[in-house]
């Protein structure tokens, strides 16, 4: 047996050098990731490019071959990320100081751009995460608490998306979507100095909603009783002795039959012209 591997030790070391160096050549890149075949330090090729609207299947995925021990693979991931912004202090233009949680969705469409600017994605995501605040905070800085609770805000998001975006291009990044998660304003005095502001207004709103229902009420009534009046008005020019025996119905009525008429003593002359209606004749 020794004899054997003296004779064939150099085939079997050949044979083993050989597979080392064919398993190093192989490598897997699947659907999800971008591969950059990096020789001597640059870029040379790109296996599985971003390529939008591309079905799973034909993008160029699958086993690929390099050189060992002169390229290696940097692999990037093609689906889209989250990059979360810490809680930033925000002053807006009614000088409230907002706390605002926002986070940005993005994906690599440059890889060779991104490996010669930054490295890799842990790189891109350092780089875009103070430019993200930066430009979170400028643009909230031109906007009012009230707006961001509006339709005005998908304005804000867009022009944020826009700016981060121009910047993550020289990145070999595309970012696709920007939002708020929440936008409170801090604790304590400041958050209940705004509270009192917001009762105070909507105190001042009622206010006017019900003088304004008081002097609609009063030009309803002065209407209606216009109309009653006319109405009165004209039924007595129809009829008028009609109408003054039914008023004085009406006025007997509320005298002689109110409920404490019982235990009221009321005297007054046959002749008197309030009693005319009794007589039979006006």
């Amino acid at each position: 047996m020794g004899e054997l591997w003296q004779n064939y030790k150099a085939v079997v070391i050949a044979l083993g050098v050989i597979v080392v160096a064919l398993l190093s050549s192989i490598v897997v890149v699947p659907e999800e990731e971008q591969a950059v075949i990096i020789r001597t330090g640059e870029p040379v090729r790109v296996v599985n490019r971003f390529k939008p609207k591309v079905p799973y299947g034909q993008t160029g995925a699958g086993i690929i071959w390099r050189i060992p021990f002169l390229e290696r693979v940097e692999r990037v991931d093609k689906r889209v990320r989250d990059l979360d912004m810490q809680p930033q202090q925000v002053l807006s233009t009614d000088q409230l100081r907002l706390e605002v949680n926002a986070y940005a969705r993005y994906r690599i469409i440059d890889p060779v751009k991104m490996v010669r600017t930054v490295g890799d994605v842990a790189n891109v995501e350092t780089q875009l995460s103070p430019i993200f605040s930066s430009v979170l905070r400028q643009e909230l800085g031109r906007r009012t608490f009230a707006s961001l609770l509006t339709a005005e805000r998908g304005t804000t998001m867009h022009n944020i998306r826009d700016q981060l975006d121009k910047e993550a291009r020289e990145y070999g990044a595309q970012v696709i979507d920007v939002r708020i998660k929440r936008a409170d304003l801090p604790q304590g005095t400041p958050l209940q100095s705004a509270f009192a502001r917001m009762q105070t207004a909507r105190q001042q709103e009622a206010t006017t909603i019900r003088a304004q229902g008081a002097k609609d009420a009063q030009i309803i009534r002065a209407t209606a009783d216009a109309q009653a009046a006319k109405i009165y008005a004209d039924a007595y020019n129809k009829d008028p002795q009609f109408y003054d025996f039914y008023r004085a119905m009406q006025s007997y009525e509320s005298t002689f039959a109110a409920p404490d008429s019982k235990s009221s003593t009321i005297i007054l002359s046959p002749d008197n012209d309030y009693l005319r209606q009794f007589k039979g004749h006006p």
